[in-house]
């Protein structure tokens, strides 16, 4: 049973009669194979599914009555990307990356946002399962931001995990010129580590005075696989530096706030662990080497520092160039690394059986002229998808073309399940999942989150070339007293 909302399609009465012998062919068909397979086996194994999702993660926030109230505007800046080097920037509250907004689990999160750019935005929430209307897609959610008005955006995270926030309008050159920024939803209850530390990884296309290249959107980026930069930046700065003592354990928060570059990990010594993928802890700790890293995606890392002094680096080689990202320098007294079990979510599914169910959504993704399109549609004109909440979803991403596409859904998470025909058995929730060259990918979801979630490729020249779609989820039906 497909239980995802179908077109309806009229026919007229001289279609009935070929239609009618059909059935009856049809239906001899079906007794069959019901008699060989057993009725219901879809419907039964969705059932399945539904029963293993139960409880993987929260159906709703539970404010604590707590309020983390900021404000930020978004105005033009100057900064260093290049030691000596000026460069003009827009920024949130004059600094690139964005200030990290760290919130407890529970709490409420109310940004107070002032537009003080020339031309519009909006603020996305990347990640987090905000209310669709504070999702901060202009035209669905929200009106844009004209410049010099304001907006007021208001939510309860009901996952904690690290998040990403950016622009929304025009974001090809909004993102690039920094509009970018990093929200923390801590656990409830602290884990325990040395040091928590965000790490924003960003590239830049700079002339040689420093000025950043205004060619947004040209063709070559556009039909190739986006705009990347030739200069690395993490937390703003192209020769980052982490100070840690000796037997310090850290969280790294990676978020890759590139417009359309992956980054691949590499940590040689000492050896790091991948605690959490997209703000949502993996069923089980994982190596972090060679952990991919594309364009809107986070990963939690869980580091030990070594025994004693000493310096080493992180470094990253999606291309042919290996590029350091971070120095580590390991300094001062030694201590007691602490002891606890790496955080990771045990509940998350394993949905075997998700492999053998029908796939209810396929999206094909192409380039058709100089327009990417989804089945055969090139935002802005789009067909949104309808599906219930609380009910097993299927969606295979096919990817009929040579480039990268990271495909990001607002508002869900999804769990990888098969890979070009082959089982894949992720133990992560993901909101993006990126597919090379000719990929079929499926995943599941449950949808939890009404509202009208916008679907594209996070290699945003891709999406503003027209792959972006959008998903609709209904609302959930009332729940009667009972007397």
């Amino acid at each position: 049973m497909n239980r995802r909302s179908r077109k309806r399609r009229s026919r007229s009465l001289g279609d009935l009669v070929p239609l009618l012998a059909a059935l009856v062919t049809a239906a001899v068909v079906v007794v069959v194979g019901l008699f060989v397979l057993g009725s219901g086996s879809d419907a039964d194994a969705r059932a399945m599914l539904e029963a293993e999702f139960d409880g993987a993660y929260p159906a709703f926030p539970t404010p604590s009555g707590n309020v983390v109230e900021v404000d930020v505007s978004a105005a033009p800046a100057t900064i260093e990307v290049v030691e000596g080097l000026d460069t003009q920037v827009w920024a949130f509250n004059g600094v690139v990356p964005g200030e990290v907004h760290r919130v407890t689990l529970g709490d409420t999160f109310r940004m107070n946002f002032r537009n003080e750019l020339p031309v519009e935005t909006t603020v996305h929430w990347h990640g987090v399962r905000v209310p669709n209307a504070m999702d901060g897609v202009p035209g669905i959610t929200q009106p844009a931001i004209q410049p010099g008005e304001s907006f007021t955006y208001e939510f309860t995270p009901p996952d904690a995990g690290t998040f990403f926030y950016h622009s929304h309008v025009n974001s090809t050159e909004q993102v690039e010129r920094g509009l970018y920024g990093t929200l923390v939803v801590e656990d409830a209850e602290s884990v325990g580590y040395s040091q928590d530390v965000v790490m924003v990884m960003d590239d830049w296309s700079l002339t040689p005075t420093g000025a950043i290249d205004t060619d947004f959107n040209n063709p070559t980026d556009v039909s190739h696989n986006g705009r990347w930069g030739s200069v690395i930046t993490v937390n703003g700065e192209d020769e980052a530096q982490l100070t840690a003592r000796p037997g310090e354990r850290v969280r790294l928060r990676f978020v890759n706030a590139s417009v359309a570059r992956p980054y691949a990990l590499r940590f040689v010594n000492p050896p790091a662990q991948v605690i959490a993928i997209d703000g949502m802890y993996v069923r089980e700790p994982r190596s972090a080497d060679a952990t991919l890293i594309s364009p809107g995606a986070r990963v939690d890392v869980d580091i030990t520092m070594p025994d004693t002094p000493g310096t080493f680096e992180i470094v990253e080689d999606f291309s042919t160039r290996a590029v350091r990202l971070v120095t580590v320098v390991v300094d001062g007294g030694p201590v007691d690394t602490p002891d606890f079990a790496a955080p990771r979510n045990g509940r998350i599914p394993e949905w075997v059986e998700a492999v053998d169910v029908d796939v209810d959504i396929e999206y094909k993704l192409a380039l058709t002229g100089s327009r990417w399109t989804i089945n055969g549609d090139s935002f802005p004109i789009f067909e949104a998808e309808q599906i219930e909440p609380d009910v097993f979803t299927k969606v295979r991403f096919t990817n009929n073309s040579i480039r990268l596409h990271p495909m990001h859904l607002h508002g869900q998470f999804f769990q990888v399940l098969a890979r070009n025909g082959e089982p894949v058995n992720d133990g992560a929730f993901r909101d993006s999942v990126l597919l090379f060259k000719d990929d079929v990918v499926d995943v599941g979801l449950v949808a939890l989150d009404a509202g009208m979630w916008a679907m594209h490729c996070h290699i945003l020249e891709h999406a503003a070339g027209g792959m972006m779609t959008f998903l609709e989820v209904a609302a959930r039906e009332p729940v009667e007293a009972s007397s």
